[in-house]
Protein backbone atom coordinates (compact mmCIF):
# COMPACT_ATOMS: atom_id res chain seq x y z
CA UNK A 1 0.00 0.00 0.00
CA UNK A 2 2.78 2.49 0.91
CA UNK A 3 5.00 1.60 -1.92
CA UNK A 4 1.49 1.96 -4.33
CA UNK A 5 1.15 5.59 -3.18
CA UNK A 6 4.89 6.29 -3.03
CA UNK A 7 4.65 5.59 -6.91
CA UNK A 8 1.86 7.65 -6.90
CA UNK A 9 3.74 10.65 -5.55
CA UNK A 10 6.56 10.24 -7.66
CA UNK A 11 4.26 10.26 -10.86
CA UNK A 12 2.94 13.27 -9.88
CA UNK A 13 6.00 15.13 -9.06
CA UNK A 14 7.08 13.86 -12.19
CA UNK A 15 3.80 15.22 -14.06
CA UNK A 16 4.36 18.46 -12.21
CA UNK A 17 7.86 19.05 -13.07
CA UNK A 18 6.81 18.06 -17.06
CA UNK A 19 3.80 21.10 -16.75
CA UNK A 20 6.77 23.24 -15.01
CA UNK A 21 9.25 22.39 -17.58
CA UNK A 22 6.63 23.10 -20.49
CA UNK A 23 5.47 26.33 -18.93
CA UNK A 24 8.95 27.52 -19.01
CA UNK A 25 9.38 26.86 -22.85
CA UNK A 26 10.03 29.87 -24.55
CA UNK A 27 7.83 29.81 -27.56
CA UNK A 28 8.26 33.59 -28.44
CA UNK A 29 10.18 36.26 -27.87
CA UNK A 30 9.05 40.00 -28.02
CA UNK A 31 11.20 42.61 -27.79
CA UNK A 32 10.51 46.49 -28.70
CA UNK A 33 11.80 49.62 -29.51
CA UNK A 34 10.59 53.32 -30.50
CA UNK A 35 9.73 53.65 -34.26
CA UNK A 36 12.32 56.48 -35.48
CA UNK A 37 11.05 56.07 -38.84
CA UNK A 38 9.36 59.02 -41.19
CA UNK A 39 9.09 56.86 -43.74
CA UNK A 40 6.59 53.08 -44.80
CA UNK A 41 9.33 50.93 -42.67
CA UNK A 42 10.15 50.67 -39.21
CA UNK A 43 13.87 51.63 -37.46
CA UNK A 44 15.13 51.89 -34.46
CA UNK A 45 18.66 53.21 -35.37
CA UNK A 46 21.46 51.94 -34.42
CA UNK A 47 21.87 48.06 -33.43
CA UNK A 48 18.05 47.60 -33.49
CA UNK A 49 18.60 48.25 -37.72
CA UNK A 50 20.93 45.74 -37.96
CA UNK A 51 19.45 43.40 -35.59
CA UNK A 52 16.17 43.73 -37.44
CA UNK A 53 16.90 43.71 -40.82
CA UNK A 54 19.92 40.72 -40.94
CA UNK A 55 17.71 38.15 -38.79
CA UNK A 56 20.82 37.49 -36.72
CA UNK A 57 18.07 36.91 -33.46
CA UNK A 58 15.60 34.68 -35.85
CA UNK A 59 18.63 32.49 -37.10
CA UNK A 60 19.88 32.40 -33.63
CA UNK A 61 16.59 30.82 -32.64
CA UNK A 62 14.92 29.12 -35.19
CA UNK A 63 17.05 25.92 -34.38
CA UNK A 64 14.78 25.47 -31.11
CA UNK A 65 11.49 27.13 -33.14
CA UNK A 66 11.56 29.38 -31.02
CA UNK A 67 9.99 32.84 -32.79
CA UNK A 68 11.29 36.59 -32.53
CA UNK A 69 8.49 39.19 -32.48
CA UNK A 70 9.84 43.07 -32.96
CA UNK A 71 7.05 45.47 -31.86
CA UNK A 72 7.93 49.92 -32.49
CA UNK A 73 6.09 52.13 -30.82
CA UNK A 74 5.45 55.74 -32.34
CA UNK A 75 4.55 56.43 -28.45
CA UNK A 76 8.35 55.67 -27.61
CA UNK A 77 9.79 55.28 -24.33
CA UNK A 78 6.49 56.03 -22.27
CA UNK A 79 4.25 53.36 -24.78
CA UNK A 80 6.99 50.37 -23.80
CA UNK A 81 7.02 51.05 -20.66
CA UNK A 82 3.26 50.30 -20.53
CA UNK A 83 4.01 47.49 -22.39
CA UNK A 84 6.56 46.21 -20.18
CA UNK A 85 4.42 46.93 -17.29
CA UNK A 86 1.70 44.44 -18.96
CA UNK A 87 4.09 41.72 -19.52
CA UNK A 88 3.79 42.52 -23.64
CA UNK A 89 7.54 42.84 -24.12
CA UNK A 90 9.84 40.63 -22.68
CA UNK A 91 12.84 43.22 -24.27
CA UNK A 92 13.21 46.80 -24.99
CA UNK A 93 15.95 49.27 -26.76
CA UNK A 94 15.55 52.09 -25.06
CA UNK A 95 16.85 55.62 -24.22
CA UNK A 96 18.36 56.64 -20.78
CA UNK A 97 14.89 58.49 -19.62
CA UNK A 98 12.25 55.94 -20.06
CA UNK A 99 14.12 53.43 -18.22
CA UNK A 100 14.66 55.30 -15.51
CA UNK A 101 11.02 56.45 -14.88
CA UNK A 102 9.97 52.40 -15.27
CA UNK A 103 12.44 51.55 -12.66
CA UNK A 104 11.45 54.45 -10.37
CA UNK A 105 7.84 52.95 -10.94
CA UNK A 106 8.56 49.61 -9.62
CA UNK A 107 9.60 47.85 -13.47
CA UNK A 108 11.02 44.49 -13.04
CA UNK A 109 13.91 45.74 -15.49
CA UNK A 110 17.73 44.89 -15.37
CA UNK A 111 20.09 46.91 -17.75
CA UNK A 112 21.97 44.12 -20.06
CA UNK A 113 23.73 45.97 -22.89
CA UNK A 114 24.75 49.77 -23.42
CA UNK A 115 23.88 50.76 -27.11
CA UNK A 116 25.01 54.04 -27.28
CA UNK A 117 26.48 56.59 -25.66
CA UNK A 118 27.54 60.80 -26.02
CA UNK A 119 24.97 60.92 -28.61
CA UNK A 120 25.22 64.25 -29.85
CA UNK A 121 21.54 66.45 -29.58
CA UNK A 122 20.75 69.71 -31.22
CA UNK A 123 18.68 73.21 -30.69
CA UNK A 124 16.82 73.15 -33.58
CA UNK A 125 15.00 76.38 -34.12
CA UNK A 126 12.69 77.78 -36.55
CA UNK A 127 14.69 79.47 -39.47
CA UNK A 128 13.12 82.81 -39.12
CA UNK A 129 13.55 83.41 -35.52
CA UNK A 130 17.37 84.83 -34.83
CA UNK A 131 17.41 82.46 -31.70
CA UNK A 132 21.47 82.09 -31.39
CA UNK A 133 21.46 80.53 -27.89
CA UNK A 134 19.80 78.43 -24.86
CA UNK A 135 19.19 82.02 -23.36
CA UNK A 136 17.12 83.19 -26.30
CA UNK A 137 14.71 80.53 -25.48
CA UNK A 138 13.14 81.94 -22.75
CA UNK A 139 9.11 82.09 -23.15
CA UNK A 140 9.56 79.93 -26.47
CA UNK A 141 7.58 77.30 -27.66
CA UNK A 142 9.80 73.97 -27.48
CA UNK A 143 8.57 70.79 -29.35
CA UNK A 144 9.55 67.25 -27.35
CA UNK A 145 7.93 64.07 -26.99
CA UNK A 146 7.60 63.61 -22.93
CA UNK A 147 9.02 60.65 -20.94
CA UNK A 148 11.61 60.07 -23.31
CA UNK A 149 15.42 60.86 -23.72
CA UNK A 150 14.90 64.00 -25.72
CA UNK A 151 13.26 65.34 -22.77
CA UNK A 152 15.88 64.86 -19.94
CA UNK A 153 18.71 65.45 -22.25
CA UNK A 154 17.13 69.20 -23.14
CA UNK A 155 16.54 69.22 -19.10
CA UNK A 156 20.14 68.37 -18.72
CA UNK A 157 21.24 71.18 -21.75
CA UNK A 158 19.29 73.91 -19.91
CA UNK A 159 21.01 72.75 -16.68
CA UNK A 160 23.91 73.02 -18.12
CA UNK A 161 23.18 76.49 -18.83
CA UNK A 162 21.53 77.91 -15.77
CA UNK A 163 18.46 77.42 -17.36
CA UNK A 164 15.15 75.24 -16.16
CA UNK A 165 12.20 73.42 -17.34
CA UNK A 166 9.79 76.19 -16.63
CA UNK A 167 12.04 78.91 -18.49
CA UNK A 168 10.13 77.45 -21.67
CA UNK A 169 6.73 76.40 -22.51
CA UNK A 170 6.91 72.59 -23.17
CA UNK A 171 5.00 71.23 -26.15
CA UNK A 172 4.06 67.68 -25.95
CA UNK A 173 4.47 66.38 -29.27
CA UNK A 174 5.57 62.75 -31.40
CA UNK A 175 8.82 62.97 -33.60
CA UNK A 176 6.95 63.40 -37.02
CA UNK A 177 4.55 66.02 -35.27
CA UNK A 178 7.30 68.03 -34.01
CA UNK A 179 8.59 67.82 -37.54
CA UNK A 180 5.09 69.33 -38.84
CA UNK A 181 4.66 72.12 -35.98
CA UNK A 182 8.29 73.46 -37.00
CA UNK A 183 7.41 73.70 -40.66
CA UNK A 184 3.94 75.39 -39.66
CA UNK A 185 5.55 77.75 -37.49
CA UNK A 186 3.49 76.05 -34.56
CA UNK A 187 6.54 76.22 -32.45
CA UNK A 188 9.76 78.43 -32.17
CA UNK A 189 12.23 75.39 -31.80
CA UNK A 190 12.58 71.48 -30.61
CA UNK A 191 15.89 69.55 -29.27
CA UNK A 192 17.00 66.19 -30.41
CA UNK A 193 19.53 63.95 -32.56
CA UNK A 194 20.58 64.57 -36.13
CA UNK A 195 17.07 63.88 -37.54
CA UNK A 196 16.83 67.58 -37.55
CA UNK A 197 19.45 67.98 -40.27
CA UNK A 198 16.90 67.41 -43.23
CA UNK A 199 14.93 70.10 -42.07
CA UNK A 200 17.84 72.16 -41.61
CA UNK A 201 18.73 71.04 -45.55
CA UNK A 202 15.20 72.57 -46.12
CA UNK A 203 15.64 75.85 -44.50
CA UNK A 204 13.18 75.19 -41.98
CA UNK A 205 15.45 75.21 -38.58
CA UNK A 206 18.79 76.06 -38.15
CA UNK A 207 21.04 74.09 -35.27
CA UNK A 208 22.88 76.88 -33.82
CA UNK A 209 23.73 74.99 -30.42
CA UNK A 210 24.65 71.37 -29.73
CA UNK A 211 25.52 69.28 -26.81
CA UNK A 212 29.29 69.44 -28.65
CA UNK A 213 29.57 73.39 -27.17
CA UNK A 214 28.54 72.00 -23.85
CA UNK A 215 31.29 69.44 -23.17
CA UNK A 216 28.65 66.35 -23.51
CA UNK A 217 25.69 67.98 -21.39
CA UNK A 218 22.72 67.09 -23.34
CA UNK A 219 24.15 64.18 -24.90
CA UNK A 220 22.15 61.09 -25.02
CA UNK A 221 22.67 57.36 -24.14
CA UNK A 222 20.94 54.02 -24.97
CA UNK A 223 20.11 50.96 -23.52
CA UNK A 224 19.07 46.95 -23.89
CA UNK A 225 16.94 45.97 -21.13
CA UNK A 226 14.88 43.28 -19.75
CA UNK A 227 12.48 41.57 -17.57
CA UNK A 228 14.24 40.48 -14.20
CA UNK A 229 11.48 37.95 -14.88
CA UNK A 230 12.64 36.57 -17.77
CA UNK A 231 15.66 36.68 -17.22
CA UNK A 232 15.87 34.50 -13.99
CA UNK A 233 13.52 32.20 -16.12
CA UNK A 234 15.48 31.90 -19.34
CA UNK A 235 19.25 33.06 -18.84
CA UNK A 236 20.39 30.51 -21.76
CA UNK A 237 17.74 32.48 -24.03
CA UNK A 238 18.70 35.98 -22.68
CA UNK A 239 22.55 35.15 -23.39
CA UNK A 240 21.81 34.45 -26.76
CA UNK A 241 19.95 37.55 -27.46
CA UNK A 242 22.84 39.57 -25.69
CA UNK A 243 25.49 38.07 -27.56
CA UNK A 244 23.30 38.91 -30.62
CA UNK A 245 23.27 42.52 -29.52
CA UNK A 246 26.80 42.67 -29.21
CA UNK A 247 27.71 41.14 -32.40
CA UNK A 248 25.51 43.88 -34.07
CA UNK A 249 27.47 46.67 -32.11
CA UNK A 250 30.75 45.14 -32.91
CA UNK A 251 29.59 45.77 -36.67
CA UNK A 252 28.41 49.08 -36.10
CA UNK A 253 32.01 49.89 -34.34
CA UNK A 254 33.62 48.13 -37.22
CA UNK A 255 34.93 51.54 -39.47
CA UNK A 256 34.34 49.24 -42.83
CA UNK A 257 30.92 49.44 -42.28
CA UNK A 258 31.33 53.24 -41.73
CA UNK A 259 29.36 53.43 -45.25
CA UNK A 260 27.24 50.61 -45.07
CA UNK A 261 25.55 51.58 -41.83
CA UNK A 262 24.33 55.03 -43.15
CA UNK A 263 22.74 53.35 -46.19
CA UNK A 264 21.22 50.98 -43.33
CA UNK A 265 19.68 53.83 -41.78
CA UNK A 266 18.77 55.86 -44.67
CA UNK A 267 16.86 52.61 -45.67
CA UNK A 268 15.09 51.62 -42.82
CA UNK A 269 14.25 55.49 -41.37
CA UNK A 270 13.63 57.22 -44.66
CA UNK A 271 15.77 60.42 -43.71
CA UNK A 272 17.93 61.42 -46.34
CA UNK A 273 21.31 59.45 -46.18
CA UNK A 274 23.41 62.93 -45.67
CA UNK A 275 21.74 62.62 -42.56
CA UNK A 276 23.73 59.98 -40.62
CA UNK A 277 26.75 60.56 -42.99
CA UNK A 278 27.05 63.97 -41.33
CA UNK A 279 26.24 62.90 -37.84
CA UNK A 280 29.30 60.16 -38.11
CA UNK A 281 31.16 62.38 -39.85
CA UNK A 282 34.21 62.43 -37.78
CA UNK A 283 33.25 59.76 -34.56
CA UNK A 284 34.22 57.47 -33.09
CA UNK A 285 32.53 54.39 -33.36
CA UNK A 286 34.11 52.67 -31.03
CA UNK A 287 33.56 55.08 -28.40
CA UNK A 288 29.87 55.77 -29.92
CA UNK A 289 28.89 51.83 -30.00
CA UNK A 290 30.71 50.22 -26.48
CA UNK A 291 28.73 48.13 -25.26
CA UNK A 292 30.65 48.21 -21.55
CA UNK A 293 29.19 49.79 -18.58
CA UNK A 294 32.39 51.33 -17.72
CA UNK A 295 33.24 54.16 -15.48
CA UNK A 296 31.98 56.84 -18.73
CA UNK A 297 28.46 55.17 -19.20
CA UNK A 298 27.82 54.48 -15.51
CA UNK A 299 28.31 58.20 -14.34
CA UNK A 300 26.36 59.62 -17.25
CA UNK A 301 23.37 57.24 -16.16
CA UNK A 302 24.14 58.26 -12.56
CA UNK A 303 23.59 61.76 -13.09
CA UNK A 304 20.44 61.59 -15.64
CA UNK A 305 18.98 59.63 -12.60
CA UNK A 306 19.87 62.57 -10.27
CA UNK A 307 18.51 64.83 -12.39
CA UNK A 308 15.67 63.36 -13.27
CA UNK A 309 14.94 63.11 -9.35
CA UNK A 310 15.62 67.09 -9.22
CA UNK A 311 13.19 67.60 -11.44
CA UNK A 312 10.33 66.17 -10.19
CA UNK A 313 10.11 63.20 -12.96
CA UNK A 314 10.52 60.60 -10.67
CA UNK A 315 10.70 60.11 -7.07
CA UNK A 316 12.07 56.88 -5.78
CA UNK A 317 16.08 56.26 -5.68
CA UNK A 318 17.91 53.67 -8.52
CA UNK A 319 20.69 51.73 -7.30
CA UNK A 320 22.28 51.30 -10.33
CA UNK A 321 24.93 48.47 -8.88
CA UNK A 322 21.23 46.40 -8.07
CA UNK A 323 19.75 47.42 -11.41
CA UNK A 324 22.46 46.89 -13.89
CA UNK A 325 23.14 43.39 -14.85
CA UNK A 326 26.82 42.67 -16.74
CA UNK A 327 27.58 39.05 -15.80
CA UNK A 328 25.73 38.90 -19.84
CA UNK A 329 27.77 41.32 -21.57
CA UNK A 330 30.80 39.76 -20.08
CA UNK A 331 29.80 36.45 -21.26
CA UNK A 332 29.22 37.86 -24.94
CA UNK A 333 32.12 39.35 -25.11
CA UNK A 334 33.93 35.78 -24.64
CA UNK A 335 31.49 34.45 -27.06
CA UNK A 336 31.89 36.87 -29.68
CA UNK A 337 35.84 37.21 -29.10
CA UNK A 338 35.44 40.92 -28.89
CA UNK A 339 36.50 41.47 -25.09
CA UNK A 340 39.61 43.20 -26.38
CA UNK A 341 37.49 45.14 -29.21
CA UNK A 342 36.72 47.58 -26.78
CA UNK A 343 38.61 49.89 -24.06
CA UNK A 344 36.65 51.72 -21.27
CA UNK A 345 36.26 55.45 -21.79
CA UNK A 346 37.48 57.82 -19.14
CA UNK A 347 34.62 60.34 -18.81
CA UNK A 348 34.20 63.09 -20.89
CA UNK A 349 37.78 62.36 -23.04
CA UNK A 350 36.36 61.83 -26.03
CA UNK A 351 33.57 64.16 -25.92
CA UNK A 352 36.12 67.15 -25.42
CA UNK A 353 38.24 66.31 -28.05
CA UNK A 354 35.47 66.99 -30.47
CA UNK A 355 34.21 70.79 -29.32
Amino acid sequence: MKSSIFKKLIVLSLMAYAQLSYAETVKTIRIGSPDLTAGQKHAGGGVVDVLYTKKWLEQEFAKNKINVEWYFFKGAGPAINEALANNQLDFAFLGDLPPIIGKANGLDTQLLVPTARGITNYLAVRSDLKIKNFAELKGKRVGLLRGTADELSFVAALSSQGLKPSDVRLVNLDFNAVNAALAAKKIDASWGPSRFFSLRDKHIVNLPVSTRQFEGAGSSQGVFLGRQTFIQQHPRETQQIVSQVVKGLGWLSNEQNRVAQVALFFTQSGYPASVYAQELHGVNLKFLYSPLFDSYYTQQLQQKISLAKQQGLIRQNIQIKEWINSSFINQALQDTNLKAYWTPTQQYNYLKSKN
